[in-house]
């Protein structure tokens, strides 16, 4: 199970921190991603961390955002920094086991509820 917490409502420019708990016991066997969806738009990737701790982002947040985890504590985050009006989406949290690209959303076996990121301008 993944829980997101921590969107919100932040004027253009503005920090979020994101966070995302999961429970069980092999969290640090799992690579973990960050997805959004605005309204009437598809699911897009994020930014995502692999077991090795290596990064990737997408280019609309590289440079903005930082993907980090903490095995100790089960949970996955993502500060979000610089934020845009366009970055308005929920932000999903996801979990895999698997290997390879991990940009497609159809790999990702957990998914949790979502959290609500609003930026104004």
């Amino acid at each position: 199970q993944l829980v997101e917490s921590g969107g919100g409502l932040v004027q253009a420019g503005g920090s979020l921190r994101l966070s995302c708990a999961a429970s069980g016991r092999t969290f640090s066997s799992y690579a973990m991603g960050w997805f959004r969806q605005a309204p009437g738009a598809e699911r897009e990737f994020v930014a995502a961390i692999r077991v090795s701790g290596i990064t990737d982002y997408s280019d609309s947040v590289n440079g903005r955002f930082t993907i980090s985890r903490d095995n100790a504590k089960n949970t996955v985050y993502l500060q979000m920094n610089s934020l845009k009006p366009e970055d308005t989406a929920v932000y999903y949290c996801a979990a895999r086991i698997l290997v390879g690209n991990l940009r497609r959303a159809y790999e990702y076996g957990y998914w949790g509820q979502g959290t609500q990121v609003t930026v104004s301008s």
